[in-house]
């Protein structure tokens, strides 16, 4: 593989943070924040001129047909601006499950109209157990004659009240069923719930003989339980180049500040202790941005061989991005715990993205599993190979 950015990609890089820098400016992310407004509709629009809605997906679906690097390189400027909204639980969740789950027709109505922007989606998984195990499923679908009814209550469910639909994972006797729920069917009650991280609002769903139509659920059991876990690897990936961004945002940020804030008659950079710091955040950013482009790339190239890396990623990056964070915080001094910095936000962005598909802990046990059942086993030969 080679270690560095093609010049297309490098070209996507640098228009991806021109983009934010002037439709999602820091300011504008403070003002959606501070106003419990987490979604832009008119931002949503920009994503959708600009093609980003249908990033990952097949060009007879809508999409641009770019792959995994491409989707890595998006992500991490959106965690270095900070971005708000939909776009995760939307495009790299949903849109993964739904070229997983579906059939070419109706993946292609269902995508084309997410590249479109005429729709928005999410992933309904966790339940009271929390656990991201697709075995851990047990909301209740029975079968019935005009298709699936459902019962039961989703937790932390990612942008419902604004996505269009929300697919849901439910048990129908020993099978994994996902079934497409408009968000407005009868039945469906949605309540927020508390999160650290303001810019991405989480939700209770719960559903009361909601009734879904045969076309709308997913039956095939290996089918839809391979597609669900594939469409979580993927955004698994994503938050993990998100936490590379919001690493890199607060290094340079805390750099800077070093250099101009004053301490004793000189700049606080030149302590050694704020150097030492900063030379850890810079490693531990480098350290889990290789991680996750390596990660991307097998995804791209050899999905099965991915699995371990894409846990290897999510394990460092939710570890030292915490810990990026706690240093970030340190070279700013009491000011990092004020509002007015910006510093903060990331923090909390940083605790929430540890939890989100998995904390280190989650992910270093998926990782000895993994191994032990031997799916480790290709991705140490080409880290060998590598070397």
């Amino acid at each position: 593989m080679d270690f560095e950015l093609n010049e297309t990609q490098k070209l996507f890089k640098d228009s991806a943070r021109e983009l934010f820098a002037q439709e999602c400016p820091p300011a504008v992310v403070r003002e959606m924040i501070e106003s419990r407004q987490c979604y832009s509709e008119e931002f949503w629009q920009k994503l959708v001129e600009q093609g980003w809605t249908g990033l990952m997906f097949d060009e007879q679906d809508g999409g641009m047909g770019l792959g995994m690097v491409e989707m890595a390189v998006a992500f991490e400027e959106m965690g270095r601006a900070l971005v708000p909204g939909a776009f995760l639980s939307t495009v790299a969740l949903a849109g993964s499950l739904i070229q997983g789950a579906c059939s070419p027709a109706y993946r292609a109505k269902r995508l084309g109209d997410i590249a479109g922007g005429k729709a928005k989606a999410t992933v309904a998984l966790l339940e009271e157990s929390a656990s991201f195990d697709t075995d851990a499923v047990r909301l209740a679908a029975t079968a019935v004659d005009s298709g699936i009814n459902l019962t039961g209550k989703k937790l932390f469910v990612p942008d419902a009240s604004v996505s269009d639909y929300i697919i849901t994972a439910a048990r129908l006797g020993a099978d994994i069923v996902l079934c497409f729920v408009d968000r407005n069917a009868t039945g469906v009650t949605i309540k927020p719930m508390p999160s650290i991280d303001a810019t991405r609002q989480l939700y209770e769903v719960e559903f009361n003989d909601v009734m879904v139509a045969a076309e709308d659920a997913m039956g095939n059991s290996p089918k839809a339980r391979d597609a669900l876990e594939h469409a979580l690897d993927v955004a698994t990936l994503a938050v993990s180049a998100e936490m590379v961004g919001g690493m890199q945002w607060i290094m340079d940020t805390s750099v800077e500040y070093a250099k101009t804030r004053k301490q004793f008659g000189k700049p606080s950079g030149q302590f050694q202790a704020i150097q030492h710091h900063c030379a850890n955040m810079l490693l531990m950013t480098e350290s889990a941005r290789s991680a996750v482009y390596y990660a991307a790339w097998l995804m791209g190239n050899n999905p099965e061989q991915a699995l371990v890396a894409v846990s290897m990623a999510k394990a460092y990056a939710s570890d030292s991005y915490r810990e990026v964070g706690n240093l970030g915080i340190q070279v700013h001094g009491g000011i990092g715990f004020t509002w007015d910095e910006p510093i903060h936000f990331y923090y909390k962005r940083a605790k929430a993205s540890e939890l989100m598909f998995g904390d280190a802990t989650y992910h270093r046990e998926r990782i000895a599993k993994l191994v032990m059942d031997g799916a480790g086993e290709p991705a140490r030969a080409a880290t060998r190979a590598g070397d």
